[in-house]
């Protein structure tokens, strides 16, 4: 899956590492996008008992300075700091070593045949390029490319 905002993401993620260490925070992941006119940077952030406000609020004022000190963003952006929700998308490699075995939801670019576009299934294995996923009864296995999907995300609700 294509990292979002390019050499923008990489600076900031070096400015943002340290700073969410020193509050006990990970970083999940950063993205740098253009919707309608404005430009957002978002640092998405998490620990192991769960991110709240008062985190989100910590990590947006400790990296408020270093970033205007530092500048990476070439336009006017509006910075946003949250968690990576519930329905966390998987993006990083790391993601999807952490939670081979879990739950997951994937919505493809187009359909596949005998499947559709969006289907569910656990998350078996996954390199820099593919995903391998079992059905349910884990009879059934598909590996697709990263590439090709809209998204990959945990699955934290019992239908």
């Amino acid at each position: 899956m294509a990292k979002k905002g390019g050499s923008t993401v990489n600076a900031v993620w070096e400015i943002a590492q340290p700073i969410a260490e020193s509050l006990g925070l990970q970083l999940w992941d950063i993205r740098y996008v253009k919707e309608g006119a404005n430009w957002y940077l978002r640092i998405i952030i998490d620990k192991d008992e769960g991110v709240g406000i008062t985190d989100c609020e910590n990590m947006s004022r400790a990296i408020d300075e270093p970033l205007d000190e530092k500048d990476p963003c070439k336009e006017q952006y509006i910075l946003e700091v949250s968690s990576p929700g519930v329905e966390r998308e998987l993006v990083r490699e790391e993601h999807f070593q952490k939670f081979i075995g879990a739950d997951i939801m994937v919505k493809m670019i187009r359909p596949i045949e005998g499947i559709g576009k969006e289907f569910k299934g656990k998350l078996k294995n996954s390199d820099r390029q593919t995903v391998t996923i079992t059905d349910h009864s884990g009879e059934n296995e598909i590996t697709i490319n990263k590439k090709d999907a809209v998204y990959i995300k945990l699955d934290d609700f019992d239908f």
